[in-house]
């Protein structure tokens, strides 16, 4: 979205018709693709982006930087799609907990699994990018949010913190949280792969402090922002413990398909008709500014 609407600011700057067109139709993928990776129903995400742009739309001139402009559009589209997923199916109450999302013996089964890779690339890939929206469907909704600015937007804890109100302590935890439940989720596509081991072979460990400690600090080490010592306390633990480190590969796995997960594209026809009302607007905005 970052780039799309950095591209837009140069497009509006050029202020000649084509260029502000472009520049609208920009902003629309970029808020749709935010929103539907927020409220997971495309008729939701259809009418945040509708919402979004036409509060936003009034403003656009004021914007110098991108980045004022993404965080303007996060902020609002944000503050939209929270309020539908509440009314949602897919918005549960609930806290995540950091034991529940430790690894099981089932887990560590799936992770000593082989799991045969079919040829049909593209089929794969589309399995994968569907189980991935449905395990985002699952995460309660404030951990969502920061999922998807951190991971999946690209945007610093900064940024976030900024967009959301939260403090960066916490941004941390709900990110390493819902980083784990996705993991989590994406980890059953192997349920039904052919393993290369029984489950008696499977060397399950004991949840010793060690583990758990490592364990609670692994985004903090993926992401770089532990200091030497604890990163070299992290290495330690792993050389020794070879299930843990098969459950940071798989973190990280997880944190690639969020961060590489495609966008999703508004109805062609419904864009184009509210892009008339959006550049109509636009115009009259500008117009009552140079008055």
């Amino acid at each position: 979205m970052r780039s799309d609407i950095e591209q837009a600011i140069l497009l509006l700057k050029r202020g000649d018709t084509g260029a502000i067109e472009k520049a609208v139709a920009l902003l629309q993928h970029s808020v749709f693709a935010f929103s539907m990776r927020v409220c997971g129903q495309r008729q939701d995400a259809e009418d945040t982006m509708q919402e979004v742009l036409v509060k936003s739309l009034p403003h656009l001139a004021k914007f110098d930087s991108s980045r004022a402009l993404a965080v303007w559009l996060y902020k609002v589209a944000k503050n939209r799609c929270l309020m539908s997923r509440r009314r949602s199916k897919f918005a549960p109450k609930v806290e995540l907990s950091l034991e529940e999302l430790m690894p099981d013996r089932d887990d560590f089964e799936r992770l000593d699994g082989r799991v045969s890779v079919s040829p049909e690339g593209a089929a794969i890939h589309g399995e994968q990018g569907r189980r991935l929206r449905e395990a985002m469907r699952g995460l309660p909704p404030h951990y969502r949010i920061v999922l998807v600015l951190r991971d999946m937007e690209g945007l610093t804890d900064e940024e976030v913190a900024e967009i959301t109100g939260l403090q960066p302590g916490t941004i941390r935890v709900r990110l390493h949280r819902a980083r784990l439940f996705v993991r989590k989720e994406l980890a059953k596509l192997n349920q039904g792969a052919k393993k290369s081991v029984t489950l008696k072979e499977v060397n399950t460990p004991a949840r010793s402090r060690r583990c758990k400690k490592m364990f609670a600090g692994l985004s903090d080490y993926l992401d770089g922002q532990l200091d030497d010592f604890s990163c070299e306390e992290i290495e330690t633990h792993l050389d020794g413990c070879q299930p843990c480190k098969k459950f940071l590969r798989s973190l990280e796995t997880a944190i690639k398909r969020c961060q590489h997960s495609p966008t999703e594209r508004p109805d062609p026809n419904q864009a184009a008709a509210l892009r008339k009302q959006l550049l109509a607007t636009y115009s009259r905005a500008l117009a009552n500014a140079g008055n």
